[in-house]
C-alpha cells in the first residue's frame, strides 16, 4: 500500500482532530508505516505530554497568543518545537526547515515566514530558555509539567510537592512497553527465542510468568506477531486483575466492559482455553474489536455479548472480572490525551458508574464465587473507596489476600489490594481486589 502522507502531515492531521473533537483517533496514524507511523505517534503523544509548557514557549516569542492562533498553524508549530527540544535524532536546522515548508504547503507563504521567525528565535536562545514563573504556584507546576491545574492540586495535596513532581516527570517520559505471551499459540521459551533472533532488547519480568519488557512495539510490530496471535502488548499492572481472579479450566467466567479483550484473552490462556468465559461491553464496535481479536489470538472459548451489565440479567457464574471504567489517571504516560480530557467533575460521574457495576457484577457471582474489581486509575474515590462503599452494602462478600498471587511490593499493608504507582513501580498505575461471596 502506497502511503500518501508523511509523518509530520499526519501528526498535524491527529492533533487538529483533537483540537476539535477533544479526542484522538488511530485511523490517522494508522495510515503510515513502519518507521513512520512511530514518528508521528512519538509527535501526537509527545507533543500531548508537553503541550502546556510548548504553548508558554509559543507565548513567549509570538505576538500572536496562543489562543487566537489558527490549530493548524500552531500544530505545526508545536512539532517544530517538539523537533527542537525533545527528538534527538532531528538536527535543529532540519527541524526549523520542515515545520517552515509544512507551514508553506498548508497555510501558504506569511505561514511559513512567521513559522521560521518563531522558529529562529527560539533556536538562537538555546539551551537558555525562558521558564514558566508564574506567581500562583498551582499553575507554575501546571505549566511546567504539562498537567491540568486541578491533577496538580489534588496530587500535590495527597503526595507532597517531591512525589507529586515524581509522577508528573514519569508521566512525560516515553514509556516502555510489556509484551505477554500468549500460551495458547506459543510459549515463553519459543517467545524468547523469536525475540534474541530479531535483535530485540527485552527485561523478563520477575513479578509474572510470560511478560517480557520493550522499549518499543516498532520492530515486534514488523515481525507481524500480534497478527499471529504470538504475543499481545498489555501492562504488568494490567495483567494483575486476571491473575488474582485465578480461573480455573472448566469454570464459567463472564469478563465485563472487556474491550478490547486483552484481559479476555489472559483469562482463556490461564484456563487453558477449557470452560466457558463470556466477554460483554455495551458499545456495538467495541465488541466487535473483542471478536476479532479473540479469533486472533485462538481463543476458543469466548463468547462475546454486547450488553448493558447494569440493565439486563445474566445468570450466576463462578468467576466474574469486572475492568471498569476510570479516569485512567494511572496510564498518562501512554494515554497523553487522557490528562487533557478528563475533568474534576468527572470523577463524580466514574464512581456513580463504578457503584452501579460492581452492584451488577456481584449478583452475577455463586456462592463461593469469584469477583475482581480493577481500575487503571490512582484515585482513591475510584479505588478502595469504593470497595469499603460496597462492602456496607453487602455483607456476603469479603476481601481475599492476595499474598499468594503477586509480590509484596504492590500490596497493601494487610495484603487485600494493589496498587501501583508510575513513578515508583515504574510500570502503568493500576489497583484491584478479589471479594469472595460467601458460601
Amino acid at each position: 500500500m502506497e502511503q500518501t502522507v508523511t509523518a509530520r502531515q499526519a501528526s498535524v492531521e491527529a492533533l487538529n482532530h483533537f483540537e476539535e473533537f477533544h479526542k484522538t483517533d488511530s485511523r490517522i496514524l494508522n495510515k503510515l508505516e513502519g518507521q513512520d507511523r512511530q514518528q508521528a505517534n512519538e509527535y501526537v503523544q509527545g507533543i500531548l505530554r508537553r503541550r502546556s509548557y510548548l504553548d508558554f514557549l509559543i507565548s513567549h516569542y509570538s505576538a500572536v497568543a496562543v489562543g487566537d492562533m489558527n490549530p493548524q498553524f500552531k500544530n505545526i508549530l508545536r512539532i517544530g518545537l517538539y523537533d527542537l527540544l525533545f527528538m534527538d535524532g532531528t538536527p535543529d536546522y532540519a527541524a526549523v526547515n520542515e515545520a517552515v515548508e509544512l507551514a508553506k504547503t498548508l497555510g501558504g507563504s506569511r505561514s511559513a515566514d512567521l513559522m521560521n521567525a518563531i522558529l529562529r528565535r527560539v533556536q538562537r536562545d538555546m539551551p537558555n530558555l525562558p521558564r514558566p514563573d508564574f506567581e500562583d504556584r498551582t499553575r507554575l507546576i501546571a505549566t511546567t509539567f504539562s498537567h491540568p491545574e486541578w491533577l496538580v492540586k489534588r496530587w500535590v495535596e495527597r503526595f507532597g510537592e517531591r512525589e507529586a513532581f515524581r509522577l508528573m516527570q514519569h508521566n512525560n517520559q516515553n514509556p516502555s512497553y510489556y509484551l505477554r505471551v500468549n500460551g495458547i499459540k506459543t510459549n515463553a521459551r519459543n517467545f524468547q527465542l523469536r525475540l534474541g533472533k530479531a535483535d530485540i532488547d527485552f527485561e523478563e519480568s520477575d513479578w509474572l510468568p510470560g511478560y517480557y519488557k520493550v522499549g518499543g512495539l516498532h520492530k515486534v510490530r514488523a515481525k507481524g506477531w500480534f497478527q499471529k496471535g504470538f504475543a499481545q502488548v498489555q501492562d504488568i499492572a494490567a495483567g494483575f486483575a486476571a491473575t488474582i481472579l485465578d480461573p480455573q479450566p472448566g469454570e464459567d467466567v463472564y469478563d465485563l466492559c472487556a474491550a478490547p479483550g486483552t484481559k479476555t484473552i489472559m483469562l482463556c490462556d490461564l484456563m487453558q482455553n477449557k470452560g466457558s468465559i463470556t466477554a460483554v461491553d455495551i458499545s456495538s464496535e467495541r465488541i466487535a474489536l473483542i471478536a476479532e481479536n479473540v479469533t486472533n489470538y485462538g481463543a476458543d472459548i469466548v463468547k462475546v455479548q454486547r450488553a448493558d451489565i447494569t440493565s439486563e440479567r445474566f445468570k450466576l457464574v463462578d468467576a466474574v472480572l469486572l475492568d471498569a471504567p476510570c479516569s485512567g489517571t494511572g496510564v498518562l504516560a501512554k494515554r497523553a490525551d487522557l490528562r487533557w480530557r478528563r475533568t474534576e467533575a468527572e470523577l463524580e460521574e466514574f464512581t456513580r458508574q463504578q457503584d452501579e457495576l460492581i452492584d451488577a457484577a456481584a449478583n452475577m457471582v455463586k456462592r463461593g464465587g469469584r469477583l475482581v474489581y480493577s481500575t487503571c486509575s490512582i484515585e482513591p474515590e475510584e479505588n478502595m473507596e469504593r470497595i469499603q462503599a460496597f462492602l456496607k452494602e453487602y455483607d456476603n462478600f469479603e476481601l481475599e489476600n492476595l499474598e499468594d498471587y503477586l509480590p509484596e511490593e504492590v500490596l497493601a499493608d494487610d495484603g487485600k489490594s494493589y496498587q501501583t504507582l508510575p513513578h515508583v513501580h515504574n510500570c502503568d498505575g493500576h489497583f484491584g481486589v478479589l471479594l469472595k461471596r460467601k458460601v
